[in-house]
């Protein structure tokens, strides 16, 4: 039985959800097909996609069709999920990129072409039946924006102004369904013309993969059925051909020939070269070899923990012990599955190409190699996209905090895009993920698998103070009296600017009037209180404090009077010496189309930020950079997206601080005050 791995990609609403459906329904691997408005699909089965109706996971699917197993990844279109697209892609051989005859050629195809840049891919352009749908004005626009790689198939046919039929370019014939079951039918008269002008598209392309077949094509001579499928076949594994299919998902039109198409045209795992490993080496993908498989994905439910994995080479057997590259664990795989949806197949042996999933697993995570003891094989992991939209969580009832950290935490195993910091400077639990909506079904999955209620807001901003001029004979006196022994501690201290971010301390006492072995306390108390500014309370840095006299008694001086007394100097001390609120600026690029240039640096511009240079990108586009203050930055992540419909993407990383202007500043320090009364 050959193996086709290919992976569902493209924009939300599209339909890849639907079309996967429909191949389960047309090969008897689902007894109904299941609908995305009715939450009955195999595919989108966590209670969270049924409810919101959207693809959140990537998930394998079996589907057996002509003596192949194919295993079809459903991947979410929305951009918040991109982890799971990465995933997915990360094991198949093949991208299936699913634009819309209605909707064109939109950003999430775009995207998806990238992500295949160094895959076969294949189109398929669903919804052709739907009113207002376009598919020749769809396939013209594929081929503008993606090249003449691009081919046609199997195109649509009407039967007046409704779509009923589909015609293999290759083979010459047309195929109709009804009530589940594909018949063949004529080709339509009126559509002749048409395959001719098609069929010599995909001719031209099918020529450039084979000098005979060139030779042939300048001879005019037609191609055989056979020389196209070796053609179109030679072409995906060369990335010289992108084929392109279409149909109806709902009833099933063109499905088969989809279906057909992944098993005569995609590769076969072993077909795709070798493996990489993470320092950059070639394993071959040998069915004879040692067993080596690397986990793509973790599932955390009711029942425990599964990891789903790609066998890239051996036989995988129940009951296989295989080492742990990273940790060099060993873990034991006792019972091995095929997953299909919520329905696991518990199988004895997985070979060389396959995909499926081991429960109990111990200390292997997303991303990790399992290969035969001796071997060790670290193979190349998942490059996950770094998270840039935060958010504070806090629980709408006292006391839920650790349950809030508990879950996170279990989630985390199974998604790799988003970071949790308990960030003690701001009293908040902040998680940083890919955007709103990512964060928005994070917070569902607390309140449904752990229950507890988040609240969510902005994630604050750490700032900094410091002064900015030298200030002298500034007094701290303890001096307190109250029966028996008194505290008395009296220090003369200077502050000025320090050329480090850690308090300089120094001393230049003269004749004992401050003893040496109250110094440290003194340092200790100023210590003690530059956690806590002057102006908003922030951390006080580059400062530089030298104690210049004092006065003490030697009965009640003591190292806690003197601690005290350099706390009172620093409170009197800091206000006189024009102190300022540093606020934090981060480095950007930002990776966007040309056309998106202005349009970024005028909305920089309102974000305080300068913009340092602009430089072309391996892509196409542009790379900004620029400097701009993080306390600007808390939305960029889904304003970029919508000033640029999503083809925008950017990075962000801390420089430095710097000196806060007077009119931002006024502002911080009064929402800070405001924060703080809410608090108490």
């Amino acid at each position: 039985m050959g193996i086709r791995n290919v992976c569902l990609l493209g924009h939300g609403g599209e339909g890849k959800t639907s079309l996967v459906e429909s191949m389960l329904f047309l090969t008897g691997g689902a007894d109904r097909l299941g609908k995305v408005t009715d939450g009955n699909t195999v595919s989108d089965f966590d209670p969270e996609e049924i409810r919101r109706k959207i693809s959140l996971a990537a998930t394998p699917l079996p589907v057996e069709f002509g003596g192949h197993k194919l295993n079809v990844i459903d991947t979410p279109g929305y951009f918040d999920f991109a982890g799971e697209v990465l995933e997915g892609l990360r094991v198949a051989d093949t991208g299936v990129i699913v634009a819309s005859a209605k909707s064109g050629v939109g950003v999430g195809a775009e995207k998806a072409w990238k992500y295949c840049k160094n895959k076969s891919k294949m189109i398929y352009i669903s919804k052709v039946d739907e009113e207002n749908a376009d598919f020749s004005g769809t396939f013209a626009k594929l081929r503008d924006v993606f090249g003449v790689s691009v081919c046609p198939v199997v195109i649509p046919a009407s039967a007046g102004d409704k779509v009923s039929s589909v015609i293999n370019i290759v083979t010459g014939k047309a195929y109709t369904v009804g009530g589940g079951k594909v018949s063949e039918i004529p080709v339509p008269a009126d559509m002749e013309e048409t395959v001719k002008g098609y069929l010599a598209t995909l001719s031209e392309n099918v020529a450039e993969t084979d000098e005979a077949l060139m030779d042939k094509f300048f001879a005019e001579e037609p191609f055989t059925a056979e020389e196209l499928q070796k053609g179109i076949r030679a072409g995906m594994l060369s990335g010289s051909v992108t084929p392109v299919f279409c149909g109806c998902a709902l009833t099933g039109l063109g499905t088969e020939l989809l279906l057909q198409g992944i098993a005569d045209y995609a590769p076969a795992p072993d077909e795709t070269g070798d493996e990489t490993t993470a320092d950059g080496k070639a394993i071959k993908q040998d069915p004879a070899g040692p067993a080596v498989l690397l986990v793509f994905k973790t599932l955390i439910d009711q029942y425990g923990k599964f990891s789903f994995f790609k066998v890239v080479s051996g036989t995988v057997t129940a009951d296989m012990s295989l080492q742990n590259s990273r940790s060099g664990g060993t873990e034991k795989l006792a019972h091995i599955f095929v997953v299909k949806g919520k329905k696991n197949t518990e199988v004895k042996e997985l070979k060389c190409g396959d995909i499926g999933a081991v429960s109990k697993l111990n200390d292997t995570k997303t991303g990790d190699t399992l290969s035969a003891p001796g071997t060790q094989v670290a193979l190349k992991g998942i490059d996950f996209p770094e998270p840039c939209y935060a958010l504070a969580f806090a629980p709408k009832s006292k006391g839920g905090e650790e349950k809030i950290a508990t879950g996170l935490n279990r989630m985390a195993e199974e998604d790799l895009t988003f970071t949790v910091k308990n960030d003690a400077e701001t009293r908040q639990f902040v998680v940083t993920g890919q955007g709103d909506i990512h964060l928005d079904v994070l917070c569902q999955r607390l309140k449904s698998r752990y229950g507890v209620e988040v609240e969510t807001e902005e994630a604050r901003v750490a700032y900094r103070e410091k002064i900015r001029k030298k200030v002298t004979g500034i007094e701290g006196k303890h001096k307190k009296q109250s029966g028996g022994h008194g505290q008395f501690g009296r220090v003369i201290m200077e502050f000025e600017p320090g050329e480090t971010e850690d308090l300089i301390f120094e001393e230049k006492i003269f004749g004992g009037s401050v003893p040496k072995n109250f110094h440290p306390a003194v340092e200790k108390g100023l210590r003690d209180s530059i956690p806590h500014g002057v102006l908003a309370g922030y951390p006080v840095v580059f400062l530089k404090a030298t104690l210049v006299d004092g006065s003490y008694h030697d009965v009640d001086s003591s190292e806690m009077a003197f601690k005290l007394a350099a706390r009172l100097a620093y409170k009197a001390g800091l206000p006189l010496g024009n102190p300022v609120l540093l606020e934090p600026v981060g480095a950007l690029k930002v990776f966007i189309p040309d056309s998106y240039m202005g349009d970024i640096i005028g909305d920089l511009n309102k974000r305080r930020g300068r913009v340092m240079g602009m430089n072309p990108d391996t892509d196409g586009g542009q790379i900004v950079e620029a400097e701009v203050p993080m306390a600007e930055m808390n939305t960029y992540a889904i304003d970029l997206r919508s000033m640029t419909q999503g083809r925008g993407s950017f990075s962000l990383k801390f420089e430095r601080y710097e000196e806060t202007p007077a009119a931002v500043q006024q502002k911080i320090i009064e929402e800070t005050k405001r924060i703080e009364e809410e608090e108490e």
